[in-house]
């Protein structure tokens, strides 16, 4: 059962759930999905995939391929080509819409962000052997007020996460799978990234691998 479903109330949390303030504006809830929520989200993902296929996005002038693949869930998907960063309404190769989210990731937005409007999208991320994410910023939405929860399936990361200059210090620490972290306040615009992955640490994923789901609102409410 995911930590989200446990609720009773608004400001109930399951008092076996552990909270890390990493330092202001970043939360860490380790192991808040449990082995059975993680392996029934990892189907609900897979199943949404079939619909909306992983693939490489470009980056922006260059169009260097990404060393990660991606898909989207939601109303809107975050998307990069040459034309840049933006949001999109409909998958880049199928042209159809992306796929609702599902209830469970509602339900944890509702849970960790406390947030009073649901998120727009989720971007799923994934790592396969030496796929990485260099430090950057979630700032192409306009509700910079929301924060960010992300969620990882599959095999450990290093997980790094700064200030929201370049040159802040940077912290590093393992994510595993199951881990919610969340981020916002002073620390929406932090720079975070993903050094590397940990191969075979985790049997969750068919064929190997991680998952990261990324949930945001992009629109002001």
């Amino acid at each position: 059962m995911a930590c989200g479903e446990m609720l009773q109330g608004d400001d109930a949390m399951p008092h076996s759930l552990r909270k890390l303030d990493v330092s202001p504006g970043i939360v860490l809830w380790p192991g808040c999905l449990n082995p059975a929520a993680q392996t029934a989200l990892i189907e609900d993902v897979l199943v949404r995939v079939r619909e909306a296929p992983f693939y490489r996005p470009r980056m922006p002038r260059s169009g260097r391929p990404f060393s990660v693949e991606e898909t989207n869930f939601g109303t809107l998907g975050w998307y990069s080509d040459e034309a840049g960063y933006r949001y999109e309404t409909c998958h880049p190769r199928t042209r159809r819409p992306w796929p609702p989210m599902p209830e469970s990731l509602i339900a944890l937005w509702n849970a960790l962000t406390k947030h009073p409007a649901l998120p727009e999208c989720c971007l799923i991320n994934l790592y396969r052997g030496d796929a990485r994410m260099g430090l950057h910023q979630d700032r192409d939405e306009a509700a910079l007020d929301a924060p960010v929860l992300s969620i990882s399936l599959g095999d450990d990361a290093i997980f790094r996460i700064g200030g929201t200059t370049r040159r802040s210090p940077t912290r590093r620490f393992t994510l595993r799978s199951g881990d919610a972290v969340v981020f916002g306040g002073v620390a929406r615009l932090a720079y975070h990234g993903i050094d590397r992955t940990i191969a075979n640490s985790c049997s969750l994923m068919p064929g190997g691998g991680r998952i990261n789901l990324t949930l945001r609102r992009v629109s002001p409410f």
